[in-house]
């Protein structure tokens, strides 16, 4: 499932995240989401979060 739809993602959901200084490599990072940032409905660079560990990102994919 993508990312760039709030409506795909629950606090508690399992998602894999690219920071921001790993957005040139793409290397991706999995974590629970803690927090839900961005209030819009869409954004086309992926819905940003806090993962449990509180580390932020942009999702790029629900698992």
């Amino acid at each position: 499932m993508e990312g760039t739809k709030r409506s795909n993602i629950k606090i508690g959901a399992v998602v894999m995240i690219v920071q921001k200084h790993d957005q040139s490599s793409g290397k991706l990072t999995e974590g629970l989401v803690k927090k839900i940032f961005t209030n819009s409905p869409e954004h086309h660079h992926g819905i940003k979060v806090m993962l449990e560990s509180g580390i932020v990102g942009r999702v790029k994919e629900i698992k």
